[in-house]
Formats: structure tokens, sequence, C-alpha cells
């Protein structure tokens, strides 16, 4: 049997499918470390995120972790690892030693270059060949292909959480919000956080998004997702502005702890398969 191991960033929950196994990050606020969808659900953690004086960290899963996971396997079973980026995370590099730990060909280890609902797009396809068929290793080459057209594009309604998370210096932050700065945040090619862009306003914001969708192209045989933290606003205008550019949404998602702590309510964003993989920035 082939099984499927995400870990908790991917702010998906797979409990009902038992090919799919879940390794949880900490979520740390308070004084108090959380284990992430278990002990922290999202709104509980939007709650402490608003009202508590303290910034959340996230760290990410011990080797020891993904060493217990593999130990589940049954001795015919394959493993296919789809990792948060290693640009923003250790976590690739814990799931590697766990495997060199256990010493088990039958483990591959995915490095998405992505996250959130960028690696549910990875899972949907890997568990259609799984019904497929097809051999672990065509679906971990078919995913190694893929993972460079996902394309992530969000911004802010403030910029206090990228000052507080050590993104933003505070003069930046205090500057861009009064001027009411929006930055298109993106994941590059490598994995890494990135901006593409800065405009005044959110129409002009979402323009650019939209902008940039288009000359990517969005490839309408996966799903375009739109993602946000808590708060309506936002969302629901880019959601107008991509039916208005004819840009069809799957569904609308919330985002768990790893991009919430440092992006705040009233986040929003998109998540596609892009065609032309020259057209992506960065």
């Amino acid at each position: 049997m082939i099984r499927i191991l995400v870990d908790s960033a991917s702010d998906i929950s797979y409990t009902n499918s038992e090919n799919i196994l879940v390794v949880p990050l900490s979520v740390n606020i308070g004084g108090k470390s959380y284990i992430d969808g278990v002990e922290l659900g999202h709104d509980q953690f939007y709650d402490m995120l608003v009202n508590s004086p303290d910034f959340p960290k996230t760290s990410q899963p011990s080797p020891q972790s993904f060493v217990d996971a593999y130990n589940q396997l049954q001795p015919e079973d394959e493993l296919i690892c789809i990792m948060l980026s290693s640009g923003v995370s250790g976590t690739y590099q814990s799931a590697c030693l766990a495997k060199s730990i256990v010493d088990n060909d039958n483990i591959y280890v995915v490095d998405s270059l992505t996250g959130a609902y960028g690696v549910k797009i990875l899972v949907d396809e890997a568990k259609k060949m799984i019904e497929q068929g097809k051999t672990a290793s065509e679906i971990v080459e078919k995913l190694e292909e893929m993972k460079h057209h996902i394309c992530v594009y969000l911004s802010v309604d403030t910029l206090d959480y990228l000052y507080k998370g050590g993104r933003l210096d505070k003069t930046a932050a205090f500057i861009g919000n009064i001027a009411k700065l929006k930055p298109l945040i993106t994941v590059t090619r490598e994995g890494t956080i990135g901006v593409v862009s800065k405009a005044i306003g959110l129409n002009r914001t979402i323009q650019t998004m939209i902008d940039v969708m288009n000359e990517i192209e969005v490839d309408t045989n996966y799903p375009l997702y739109t993602i946000q933290t808590v708060g309506e606003k936002n969302i629901t205008k880019l959601e107008q502005k991509l039916a208005d550019a004819n840009l069809k949404v799957e569904c609308r998602e919330l985002l768990g702890p790893v991009v919430g702590s440092h992006v705040g309510p009233e986040m929003f964003g998109v998540i596609f398969y892009g065609k032309n993989l020259d057209k992506i920035p960065m």
C-alpha cells in the first residue's frame, strides 16, 4: 500500500483517510505550547492571536515525531511525505533525518517548495495516481515536476504582524500602515518568502494579483483556492474581483498558525497551478 504523509502546515485534515498520516507542528503562545490541529484549532488560535499580548511562534516537528510516524508503516507499505517548503521551515530536514534513522528505502520525502493548500494540490494528485495504480517512484517524479507550478500570492491588512514576526522593521511597518501600503507576497521558486510588488490600497493590490495570475495563466485542470485568515472584508472583495475576471474559485480556505502568525487578521490571497513557468515572478 502507498500511503501519504503531510505536516500540519498543510492546513488540511485527512483524518478520515487511513492512507494519510499527519505530523503536527507546535505553536507556542503565552508561555504554553500547543500541538497544532490537536490541542489548538484555527478559531482558538486566531482568538489568541488577536487578544494575547504575546506573539505566537511555531516549532517544526522533531525527527522523533517522524520516526514515530514511520514506525506505523507495515513492511509492505510505501510512504510519500509531502513537506512544507524547506525555505521556510526545517520540517523537511526533520523528515529526511528520520528516514535515515529508520533506514527504510520505501520512504520518499518531497520538498514541496510551498505550503498550505499548495500541498493539497500535490496530495490530491498523488491520491489520484495511487488510484490509477502508479508506483511510488512514478508519483514522486510527477510531484517533483508539479511543485514548480504551484503559485501562492497573498497580501495583508496591516504590516504589524510582519513586524512582530521579525520580517519588517518598526519604522517600515509604521510608515507602511500610514500609507496603506500592501505588499504582494509570494512563495518563490526556491520555496522562500518574497515580495513581488507594493501597492497603495486594497483595490490596486488585488488588481496586481489578478494581473500576475493572468500573466502566468491559471491551469483550470487544478483547483484555484482563495485563502484567508480570520476576517471577511478583504477576501470577499478579492473573490468579487476574481469573478469579474472570469477566474473560478474552487473554494475558500482558512489558514492556520504557520502562516497566520506572521500575517495577522484579514490576510487574503490565492493558491493555484500556473501554466507558464517562465512568467512566474522570482
